[in-house]
């Protein structure tokens, strides 16, 4: 299309074609991928959707016409807070997803040590397995990002980024888990030193807020990574994932409301009057607020637990699983919902193994270092866990059996 038509099309019309392009997408609804989507059942869908209608044409920057939009939002935040640590002094900013809310989180850093200590120009001392979406703050802001390599439990290594901070270090960062291991960083540890140095300190806990309290309450050993944890200063957790919401809805949170105000942006540059905002965005989806808030109490501490243990017992069934196959092992340690699994036969191109599987319809997920597959698990892969294994199984068959096609870690990883 080149234009807007000249006359509309019928509603009928323009359904049929959307399910006609849409019929070559994944089928996440078997499981078939295991990214950018997470799914529990038709029943929170349901929810989701029709909360979502419910709010479908109010814009969230005008809480003065639309009270209840506040009044959800406040409960989702006191929800997240009391689930995370929060205390009496704790707040919260309702943002678009985890890149935003790790935006403001840098912002703020930067803007608190700029007004307490002149810094002109600072940095962020992070694990080189944080998200990248540090790096795209860093640049934004102008910080310069110092990454620093994780140690051989894949975890942040805390003497290491000690040693690359230096006055003009406004945050520390640590991951709750990180993205690339599944392996949470010390952040007790962590905090502590930005404590000592006068750092802000953010937990970007984008994809365990969620989950990794309620794998806790089911026995694991998850350490303490919360809004308490003496030092931290912040903390990322996405509704819209493991918050099991629609996108985008995700939270940053403080430990005290009041550093909310090092990312707010307040302006009267102009003739209608004042302008202020805690978020990049200006106009907020309605549906977003309300759809998350649904989602919570639909859902319940039941329902998160329910979902904790499906992901759980996935990712048992599927590390068995790979490592009962000659040449394969699974990655460890990992902690929550993502694993990796590569190839311990150098015989064995894991490239082939994974292009073999995307011929069968899997959305392989590359790792690039150490040459693997990513695997990020929701609650809809239990039911698909023993499938997956038996997929991978038949794609090691066929590469063996001289399979051609590769994938290469730079294809698709992320």
């Amino acid at each position: 299309m080149t234009s807007i038509p000249a006359t509309g099309r019928s509603r009928t019309d323009l359904m049929a074609e959307l399910a006609a392009r849409k019929s070559g997408d994944r089928d996440w609804r078997h499981g078939k991928l295991a990214v950018y989507f997470y799914w529990l059942d038709e029943e929170l869908e349901r929810v989701q959707q029709e909360a979502y209608l419910a709010y479908w044409t109010e814009n969230n920057l005008g809480q003065r016409a639309y009270p209840s939009l506040k009044s959800l939002e406040d409960d989702v935040i006191a929800m997240a807070l009391g689930l995370l640590g929060g205390g009496a002094k704790a707040g919260g900013t309702f943002t678009s997803g985890g890149s935003e809310s790790i935006f403001l989180a840098m912002m703020a850093a930067r803007n608190r040590a700029h007004a307490r200590r002149g810094t002109p120009q600072g940095n962020i001392v992070l694990p080189d397995s944080a998200h990248l979406t540090f790096d795209r703050a860093a640049e934004a802001l102008g910080l310069e990002a110092r990454r620093v390599p994780v140690g051989p439990d894949y975890r942040a290594d805390v003497s290491a980024m000690a040693a690359r901070m230096d006055g003009d270090t406004v945050a520390l960062v640590g991951s709750a888990p990180n993205y690339p291991f599944g392996t949470f960083d010390p952040i007790a540890e962590l905090a502590a030193l930005a404590a000592e140095r006068g750092a802000w300190m953010h937990v970007d806990a984008c994809v365990g807020g969620f989950l990794a309290p309620y794998v806790r309450r089911l026995g694991h050993d998850i350490p303490r990574f919360e809004l308490d944890v003496p030092g931290v200063t912040s903390l990322s957790a996405d509704i819209h994932k493991h918050g099991m919401a629609p996108k985008g809805a995700s939270l940053l949170l403080m430990a005290d409301a009041a550093d909310r105000e090092w990312h707010k942006f307040e302006s009267r540059a102009w003739q209608r009057g004042p302008y202020a905002a805690y978020t990049t965005q200006g106009t907020r989806p309605g549906g977003a607020v309300a759809a998350a808030w649904a989602s919570m109490n639909h859902l319940g501490e039941e329902g998160y637990l329910r979902c904790a243990r499906l992901i759980m017992e996935a990712k048992a069934i599927i590390t068995a699983g790979i490592e009962a196959i000659p040449g394969l092992e699974v990655l460890m340690p990992n902690d929550l919902g993502i694993l990796v699994w590569r190839a311990t036969d150098p015989a064995l191109d894991i490239g082939k193994v994974a292009a073999a599987m995307d011929a069968e319809g899997w959305l392989v997920g590359r790792q690039q270092q150490p040459d693997g597959v990513h695997l990020h698990l929701n609650p809809i892969h239990r039911h698909y866990a023993e499938d997956y294994v038996a997929a991978v199984s038949r794609a090691v068959t066929a590469t063996r059996g001289g399979a051609a096609a590769r994938m290469g870690a730079n294809e698709r990883t992320y």
